[in-house]
């Protein structure tokens, strides 16, 4: 097996395990957005040192795996700075246009049940393949 596909296992099974650890610790979904968005908007104020924290672990234990790692991970991130601003700006738009983010939805929603959740995760992938087609083989951007 691929060590890609290992990575991937492994960081799937984190973040559902994290997402689990998340709603029967506090009783609320893991939906990133939600998290960041509360800290942003200020309807978080209550839950605040949770929220920090929540994000400092997303930006820091990355971190620490690529300190600690024998060797990199791989991205095919594309070096256009063009293009990775303009995709995060969509990322954004589309986790307000849906109310949540892959974290909420895909993670957390589908593994709760939620049709709602399921339904946004078929969109956003569906939005990703088509992008991602669009991109590399139209416009030969990526």
């Amino acid at each position: 097996m691929e060590a890609d596909w290992i990575w991937g296992l492994i960081g799937g099974g984190l973040i559902g395990t994290g997402g689990a650890v998340y709603l029967l610790g506090n009783g609320r979904i893991m939906g990133a957005s939600g998290i960041l968005g509360g800290l942003l908007d200020g309807s978080g104020r209550n839950t605040a040192a949770e929220r920090i924290a929540f994000v400092a672990g997303l930006i820091l234990v990355p971190m620490l795996a690529w300190l600690t790692l024998a060797e990199a991970p791989q991205t095919h991130l594309t070096s256009n700075f063009g293009v990775i601003v303009v995709a995060g700006l969509l990322v954004g738009l589309g986790t307000r246009i849906a109310n949540g983010c892959t974290s909420g939805h895909g993670v957390c929603g589908i593994s709760r049940l939620s049709f709602r959740g399921l339904i946004a995760t078929v969109v956003y992938i569906l939005a990703g393949a088509i992008t991602v087609a669009l991109f590399r083989h139209v416009w030969s951007l990526v």
